[in-house]
């Protein structure tokens, strides 16, 4: 495909020559297969969802779950080497798509992230009775977008993306019709995410006055030669369109939508926002921060800092605070806790404010990301599991002995959860934590990596309470527990007979497929932690 331009005189008589120029740009679709391939399946399974039968609709999941893996072999040619398409005419290294070594590794977790909600989705959908066909063309169409977002290279493009990720997002959090929690949830999501995305608009108008260009390196270069008298307004511009990525990121005090929407939505919807969701905020702000902004880091990299500090700190208490038998515990403290990790996640890009290579710093990032949205992801395919078996798994309290019936599931749960903490065996999460706190630390921020470093304690408490609840003996049947985890009473006659709980009905194979390959990439991860530090002390922008 090629975009051709023609220009002419105008007035021209007819003894004057008539001057045509064409302009001829080339489209890379290899470069931009990954995302191209989603968003194709996502049209192709709404249409499809017109001439399949009720009986036939668990085929379009499958359907999904197929085309996010076929997009994830279209990231394999990309290896070799930053291919760029979409680039200006009068200036072929200015462009609106690159897929470098930092796009190819967002694209790997949104578009992985992605493939494993499809498969915790496929017998939820069947099972709660949800539109097939919009709910995989809505979760289709918000990871092509996420998957555009991080090869982004222009504001206008990175607007698009953004949005497109996130409208289709609203929607799955209220698909389930007629109830009352997932459309205040879809409401407040809404509301919150269409004020931030003004302000943020608001600040890249402001940008883009001072700077003169939408593309990321030429408004780096025209912010930094910008006349003193716009210094000011491109100063509220940077903080404005940060306003907008820290809603995106659920940082504090942006983050009032995150437990309510996680509740309201359905389990692998949640799972869903918490890590591509984040992905895409985290990936936007890396971009606008380090590219656009290096002229201003001296406003945006103290603000990053406050605003990790305070969200870790924020993530964490709120935690601490969620009740064992609550309704909803165990969702709440999943949010909660993936508002501790943002702020974890945020550390690195204000450490590239006071770094000498940003590029660098905002590895660490990346490799955090990347373990967080593995085990992330694994721990709400626990609870989608379980919740999915008699509508159990809600609460906290009902995970108590389920080592005792699902031995298989306790263990995968609990290496999850350790990881998060940061302890062994979890080795990928112990050497991502290092990684930031390092980024910290060599950028002179030793404030902030003590702030870390106390939350890290923190968090300690309700990872640990909750994995050492897996392997308590079971509750009676009467003070609740998880399915096939409540004892069967004992016979009067012999009041010594030992307590056997009655054996666990399977799982279904989409859900234990999720849980097993989270859990395998999360093994070979801790296997192999050296990956950590490769992101980590690589420039990948």
């Amino acid at each position: 495909m090629t975009y051709a331009h023609a220009a002419a005189p105008l007035g021209a008589g007819s003894a004057d020559t008539v001057l045509a120029e064409s302009v001829v740009q080339s489209v890379d679709w290899l470069a931009v297969a990954p995302p191209t391939i989603v968003a194709v399946a996502a049209v192709a399974l709404l249409v499809a969802d017109l001439f399949v039968s009720e009986r036939a609709k668990h085929l379009l999941g499958w359907g999904a779950v197929a085309a996010l893996a076929v997009s994830l072999l279209a990231l394999l040619p990309l290896l070799d080497g930053d291919r760029s398409t979409f680039c200006l005419t009068d200036d072929p290294n200015v462009c609106s798509y690159t897929a470098d070594r930092f796009a190819l590794v967002v694209q790997l977790v949104v578009l992985a992230g992605a493939l494993l909600v499809a498969l915790l989705s496929v017998h939820d959908v069947r099972a709660t009775r949800l539109p097939a066909g919009e709910f995989w063309f809505l979760l289709l169409a918000s990871a092509a977008g996420a998957a555009l977002l991080p090869a982004a290279r222009d504001l206008a493009t990175l607007v698009i993306a953004l949005e497109v990720a996130s409208l289709p997002a609203f929607a799955l959090v209220g698909l389930r019709r007629g109830d009352r929690l997932s459309s205040e949830a879809a409401l407040k999501f809404f509301l919150s995410s269409v004020t931030a995305t003004a302000v943020m608009l608001l600040g890249i108008s402001f940008v883009y006055a001072a700077g003169g260009s939408l593309h990321l390196a030429r408004l780096a270069d025209g912010l930094a030669s910008a006349p003193e008298r716009l210094e000011t307004l491109a100063a509220a511009g940077v903080v404005l369109t940060l306003v907008g990525f820290a809603f995106k990121t659920a940082a504090v005090p942006f983050h009032s939508w995150v437990p309510d929407t996680y509740v309201g939505a359905p389990v692998p919807v949640a799972a869903y926002l918490s890590v591509v969701g984040k992905a895409v905020g985290f990936s936007g702000l890396i971009l606008v921060t380090v590219l656009a902004f290096p002229a201003y880091d001296h406003v945006w990299g103290p603000a990053i800092a406050v605003l990790a500090a305070l969200t870790m700190t924020a993530g964490n208490v709120a935690a601490l605070r969620q009740r064992l038998d609550a309704p909803h515990s165990a969702v709440r403290l999943l949010a909660w806790s993936s508002v501790a990790q943002a702020g974890y996640l945020l550390v690195p890009i204000a450490a590239a404010g006071y770094a000498e290579e940003p590029e660098r710093a905002v590895g660490s990032t990346l490799s955090y990301a990347l373990m967080y949205g593995v085990v992330n992801l694994g721990a709400f395919a626990v609870v989608a599991a379980l919740a999915a078996k008699g509508g159990r798994g809600g609460r906290i309290a009902d995970y108590r002995g389920l080592a005792s019936t699902r031995l298989p599931v306790a263990l995968a749960l609990a290496f999850f959860l350790i990881n998060l903490a940061g302890l062994p065996p979890g080795i990928i999460g112990l050497f991502a934590k290092v990684a930031v706190l390092g980024s910290a630390v060599d950028a002179g921020l030793g404030w902030l990596a003590v702030v870390m470093a106390a939350n890290v304690v923190v968090g300690l408490y309700y990872y640990l309470k909750w994995t050492a609840l897996l392997f308590r003996p079971a509750e009676p049947a009467a003070e609740g527990g998880p399915e096939g985890v409540q004892p069967v009473p004992t016979a009067p006659a012999t009041p010594t007979a030992p307590v056997v709980a009655p054996p666990a009905a399977p799982l279904a194979a989409p859900l234990r497929g999720a849980i097993g390959l989270t859990a395998a990439l999360g093994v070979a991860l801790s296997g192999a932690p050296q990956l950590v530090l490769r992101f980590a002390g690589e420039a990948l922008l």
